[in-house]
């Protein structure tokens, strides 16, 4: 029975790496290192590897299955795909019709997913600040840049899903972001609703690679550099909070495949300042709300997660 429950555990924690995922702005590795798991799941894709084709190579399945911690890795999986399959729409829907109130939400998750994994850190020194300055540097020039005009091709989605699942793999720094960058974002999210198999196949190979490759280097700086590798990432994720801030004024537009004017570059402004530049209501107190239920829920994970560590 304990056993069926971690199942049903891990499955939810995929759904909500996926959720993350789907949100330009939000890390499904942020929800992988709150709920306990990065470090596991990190180990388990580096075993895909020679060792891991010599018991495919025998045939020994079940040999295989156990060394790259299959369970592990396929119910989690599986969460992450019922809920990129099933929450891209509502996501998407959320974001149009209430952007205040969801990114709200996130930035309260954030703020305390930060503060939760700065415990990780067992001995600070001078070197670990300068790591969680540096993180917050990068997450801020990736998170504020433009938008650029990207290639067309088959090959540059290859490219594309290849970074952007390094990115989502990186606590604080969105995959879903990357994408928006590349100019991919809104092409690989109509794949996914249209089921656009050959598109959709492309893309996961990019993924594939990028994930074999780059989980070994991450996992590699977790064993040698622990503590500045846990500050880079908390860095990571303080510095992604400018992305994630609801009140946003939009400076430049385009025109999507669809007719629909959607924002291109957009800057932070002060929730009382957001009426006069924008038009449209700050929804202040309903967005203390959601910062305030996203931070709540993250507090729930950790002690839950806590809880149900062996031991306890």
């Amino acid at each position: 029975m304990s056993k069926l429950i971690n199942y049903i555990t891990l499955y939810l924690k995929g759904l909500a790496m996926g959720g993350a995922d789907v949100v330009p702005g939000v890390s499904g590795g942020t929800i992988a290192f709150i709920t306990g798991i990065y470090e596991q799941l990190l180990t388990s894709i580096k075993r895909v590897d020679a060792t891991a084709l010599g018991y495919l190579r025998r045939m020994d399945i079940k040999g295989l299955w156990e060394y790259i911690n299959g369970s592990f890795l396929l119910t989690l999986l599986a969460g992450i795909f019922t809920s990129v399959i099933t929450l891209a729409k509502v996501i998407t829907h959320l974001l149009s019709d209430s952007p205040i109130q969801v990114w709200s939400f996130f930035f309260g998750l954030i703020v305390i997913s930060a503060l939760i994994i700065l415990r990780e850190i067992k001995q600070w020194s001078f070197g670990v600040a300068i790591a969680i300055v540096i993180g917050i540097g990068i997450a801020y020039l990736i998170t504020s840049s433009t938008p650029a005009e990207t290639p067309e091709g088959k090959w540059f989605l290859f490219i594309a899903g290849a970074v952007a699942i390094c990115a989502m793999i990186l606590p604080g720094i969105s995959g879903s972001f990357i994408l928006l960058l590349f100019g991919k974002y809104e092409y690989v999210l109509t794949a996914i609703k249209e089921f656009k198999v050959v598109d959709i196949i492309i893309f996961a190979l990019g993924c594939i690679v990028g994930l074999l490759s780059f989980a070994r280097l991450v996992s590699w700086l977790f064993n040698k550099f622990h503590n500045i590798t846990v500050g880079v990432l908390s860095g990571f994720m303080i510095g992604s909070l400018y992305k994630v801030w609801p009140w946003k004024k939009a400076v430049e537009t385009y025109v999507d495949r669809h007719g629909e004017i959607k924002p291109l570059y957009e800057i932070n402004v002060m929730p009382n300042d957001y009426l006069a530049q924008t038009g449209m209501e700050p929804h202040f107190v309903e967005a203390l709300g959601f910062a305030a239920g996203g931070f709540l829920l993250v507090l729930a994970i950790d002690r839950v997660a806590a809880y149900l560590k062996p031991g306890n």
